[in-house]
């Protein structure tokens, strides 16, 4: 009985004490297109590396793989609690659809990204434009907006 007591007070005690994602590693979800698994790992405060594994909804279910590098500008908005930066970056995707195809691209996404300011969350919404150049040139706009835990 002890235990069921002390183990949810110590988790969000700990959760507590973690300010703004601007370090650390999160993980969560994306939903959209790509809808998966996301991924982010702060470099600075200002620059993250992120990615997902997916999969494409729109394409005939095919599986999606992406990588990007972003800038997190938090000057643009301002908020009342946590942060709200605009960020922006380049990347790259390979995706595989059904009938054995593959693609390989170059992303820019644009998107917000809401940074909690006493939990270790993070919502974002985005939209990249993205270009495939293997095998053929492909132009598409991608959307999708996900949620991250972020660990210390």
């Amino acid at each position: 009985m002890r235990n069921k007591i002390i183990i949810p007070i110590v988790f969000f005690t700990l959760c507590n004490m973690v300010n703004a994602q601007s370090g650390g590693f999160g993980l969560g979800i994306i939903i959209g297109e790509p809808t998966g698994i996301s991924l982010k790992a702060w470099q600075s405060g200002r620059t993250a590396i992120d990615g997902a594994a997916a999969w494409s909804l729109g394409d005939k279910g095919s599986f999606h793989l992406h990588a990007n590098f972003l800038f997190h500008n938090y000057e643009l908005i301002k908020v009342a609690k946590g942060s709200l930066p605009f960020y922006y970056g380049i990347g790259g995707r390979f995706q595989k659809g059904g009938n054995d195809s593959a693609n390989i691209g170059v992303r820019v996404p644009l998107g917000l990204n809401y940074i909690f300011a006493s939990h270790p969350f993070d919502a974002f919404f985005e939209i990249v434009p993205t270009l495939d150049l293997f095998p053929d040139t492909d132009f598409d706009i991608d959307v999708a907006i996900g949620f991250r835990y972020f660990f210390r």
